[in-house]
């Protein structure tokens, strides 16, 4: 039997740095590094942060007794790229991490994890990838049209998470990926849909265009937010603020938490019923939008991320798409998983790794 591979995992957030190990499929270490907002406050950019997470990644594997010499493969979570990069792995270079530190396309902490991946992997001669970048975009030419030539829909979804639940799907089916047509939704504090089609999501629905979420306004009534944009009521950063962190389930009732409203529910109280049915609705909805596109050839709906966990909420939804297609219900938002599976099938031969070309100049 092939000895099994062993591949470090590094996903940074806002306030954190996950880190795991993998051999093969199987997790041997898992740690959440958490940083305090008041020393972060410290850093101008994301980039200066990279010696923080970088010593804080190693001084976690060291302290677990886990070796680097001992790894054969790392996984990065893949920041946002120009130009819109394809879904899957790309090899992380000296020109991805330039990018990344000098010319970020935005300011995110994810940014951090190719160039600390990128220095390891060099140091120990191993290759390096990140894996499904956030704004991985397979969509068809047709998808990507607006409305509006100046405003281009944008790719902007879960793919991490999406795609390695509708691979998993397609295992409880019993048919290759590639073979199936599923639609995939993404309940976390962001809510989002895609489609997946022989092995590439072909069109998706973002936080942008669909449901309110817990944290996120979704899909509002634009003629009235540009008249509210200005009224000289709201100046840009409170306005983003109500779209993204106090929109969604915090505007109406105050929380966030999906099971402080189930609670109220429970409780019998009719808003937070009527407000959380709402948000199934608007969740079904997008799933028959993206049913259409297919002429509802739907070999299945998978219903996946933190929220997945709540039998009422995925209850409600079921009730209204179980007719396009039997819904699959895999909770959980398995980031490090995903990415850790996504390199073993590149060092296993099961898939190719790209290579990343960046834009050229201005």
């Amino acid at each position: 039997m092939a000895e099994a591979r062993r591949i470090l995992v590094i996903n940074p957030g806002s306030t954190s740095t996950k880190v795991a190990v993998y051999e093969d499929t199987r997790e041997i270490f898992r740690v959440s590094l958490e940083h305090r907002a008041e020393d972060l406050a410290t850093y101008p950019t994301v980039a200066a942060q990279y010696e923080m997470r970088r010593s804080a990644v190693l001084d976690a594997l060291a302290e677990a007794g886990i070796a680097v010499e001992t790894l054969d493969a790392i996984a990065a979570r893949g920041a946002a790229l120009p130009p819109p990069l394809e879904g899957g792995a790309y090899r992380i270079d000296d020109a991805m991490v330039e990018i990344l530190c000098r010319r970020p396309v935005i300011e995110h902490a994810s940014n951090v994890a190719a160039p600390i991946a990128h220095d390891l992997a060099r140091r120990l001669g191993i290759p390096a990838y990140i894996y499904d970048s956030v704004v991985a975009d397979e969509r068809d030419p047709i998808a990507r049209l607006s409305g509006l030539k100046e405003l281009p829909r944008i790719s902007l979804s879960h793919v991490l998470n999406m795609r390695a639940q509708a691979i998993k799907a397609a295992e409880q089916i019993g048919r290759p990926y590639r073979d199936l047509t599923l639609i995939v939704t993404h309940l976390g504090g962001g809510i989002s849909s895609s489609l997946h089609r022989g092995g590439r999501m072909i069109d998706n629905v973002s936080e942008d265009e669909g449901p309110f979420s817990p944290e996120r306004a979704g899909r509002v009534p634009r003629r009235w937010l540009i008249d509210l944009c200005y009224a000289g009521t709201h100046d840009h950063a409170t306005l983003r603020r109500m779209l993204y962190g106090r929109g969604g389930l915090v505007s109406y009732l105050g929380t966030s938490s999906a099971v402080e409203v189930e609670r109220r529910i429970a409780a019998g109280d009719v808003e937070a019923e009527l407000v959380y049915r709402a948000m199934a609705q608007q969740i079904a909805k997008s799933i028959g939008e993206l049913a259409t596109v297919v002429a509802g050839s739907v070999d299945a709906i998978v219903l996946t991320g933190g929220i997945a966990h709540s039998a009422l909420l995925t209850g409600w939804i079921a009730e209204r798409v179980s007719f396009l297609a039997p819904v699959l219900v895999l909770p959980g938002e398995n980031e490090l998983e995903s990415l850790a599976h996504g390199v073993l099938r590149v060092l296993s031969g099961r898939e190719p790794a790209k290579d990343y070309a960046p834009p050229c100049p201005a």
